[in-house]
């Protein structure tokens, strides 16, 4: 299984983090290793003072595909759900002033949080028209709607498949909206889609 991730989809996030707008999706992987066994808490890692959310639409990968052309792209998944992108973000900083690959700072065990459950697609009138949102301590940290994301899901699938080969199973995480930040012990992390919570998680 891979975990494959993208960068900078959301105008919003872009601003926040000082990013540039690219004309391609930035993409990056994480380790099957960095899926956070189901039902666990989040421990805070020793490597770091500023691990922070990023909440992610997720679709999974259910056939073989390369080259996969736009217009075909829908027939690759057929379930969605949410994922919390934890990111070292001193780390990860660290890394980009060397001009290093930040590998380390996405994917960490722990780092790849699944929701409970994944949801039929066919459910939805609209995939580009999905509201998500994060609570914080039950105060709203992120909300983000699929109509905002730079590249589409099916724009995402297409161009992901020219570098890599989907095999079923895959996880493509879209791109998180703007809200991003610290996690800290005690911390308590809902998500919803749609008004469905997926994700319920303590921070350890």
């Amino acid at each position: 299984m891979k975990i494959i991730c993208i960068g900078r989809n959301y105008n919003d996030h872009i601003s926040e983090l000082g990013n540039q707008k690219l004309e391609a999706p930035v993409i990056f992987l994480k380790p099957d290793s960095s899926v956070l066994p189901k039902n666990q808490a989040f421990f805070i890692p020793e490597f770091s003072n500023n691990i922070h959310y990023e909440l992610e639409l997720v679709v999974k990968i259910n056939r073989l595909g390369k080259h996969i052309d736009q217009k075909f792209a829908h027939k690759y998944y057929q379930e969605i759900g949410l994922g919390i992108d934890f990111t070292a973000r001193d780390l990860q900083q660290q890394l980009k002033q060397q001009g290093l690959p930040w590998e380390k700072a996405k994917g960490f065990d722990g780092s790849c949080v699944l929701g409970n459950q994944w949801l039929d697609k066919s459910q939805f009138e609209d995939l580009q028209q999905l509201n998500f949102s994060l609570l914080k301590n039950n105060l709203t940290v992120q909300q983000g709607n699929t109509s905002q994301m730079l590249f589409s899901v099916d724009e995402i699938i297409a161009n992901v498949s020219q570098y890599f080969t989907l095999k079923i199973g895959d996880l493509i995480f879209t791109g998180t909206p703007a809200g991003v930040g610290p996690v800290e012990v005690n911390d308590h992390l809902k998500a919803s889609l749609e008004g469905q919570q997926l994700i319920d998680l303590r921070i350890k």
